[in-house]
């Protein structure tokens, strides 16, 4: 007779894997990848360090769904504000605006899922990451070109830009102190500048 886990079992093994990952998840804000150790994971979530493994075979592997769950979440917030009121360009100042705001108020986990040197599995879930970013921008670009409001441009090679740009901003000359409210508005309006504005030699 082949065993079948009944909805209970089902739940509760569910359950089980989602306070493996909230612990994880947790160390991984407070100390980035690097800091995520699956016995630390384990007496957290108040289980055996042997427990951790009949929910992901290796410790990359719990890696890349952490960096997929938080990932995910800063795409969803993005996206909210990308599929919000008003025209292009006031989105896309918003998009950077948020964008900027939650990798300051957070840099720990800004670090881990933009630049943290991490284990290939969590690299291809990093590309991922990246390429869903730079589509919600390619869109606003490419609706402000329709619209006429932005000069004739390739959207995606923009886009990319922009989130390689921001990062590196954000990860660099405003990581190591609290910048002032200016400066991440001085990062909002390059993002604007760099697709609206023409370039030299462009017709007006």
């Amino acid at each position: 007779m082949v065993y079948r886990s009944t909805p209970q079992v089902r739940a509760r093994k569910q359950a089980q894997r989602e306070r493996l990952l909230a612990a994880a998840l947790e160390r991984v804000r407070g100390e980035g990848f690097g800091g995520l150790r699956v016995a630390d994971v384990a007496a957290a979530a108040g289980v055996a360090t042997g427990t951790v493994y009949r929910y992901f075979a290796n410790r990359g592997e719990l890696c890349a769904e952490v960096f997929r769950r938080a990932s995910q979440r800063e795409v969803d917030v993005l996206a909210e504000v990308v599929a919000g009121p008003g025209a292009a360009p006031e989105r896309l100042a918003a998009a950077a605006r948020v964008f900027c705001e939650r990798a300051q108020a957070g840099r720990k986990i800004a670090y881990a899922l933009l630049a943290e040197p991490v284990d290939p599995a969590v690299e291809r879930e990093r590309l991922v990451y990246r390429r869903a970013y730079a589509e919600l921008f390619e869109g606003l670009i490419a609706e402000a070109i329709s619209a006429g409001s932005a000069p004739a441009q390739d959207p995606a090679l923009s886009a990319a830009f922009l989130v390689g740009a921001l990062g590196e901003a954000l990860l660099g000359g405003l990581a190591a102190a609290d910048p002032p409210p200016e400066r991440l508005e001085s990062l909002v309006q390059l993002t604007l500048r760099a697709v609206f504005a023409r370039g030299a030699g462009a017709s007006s």
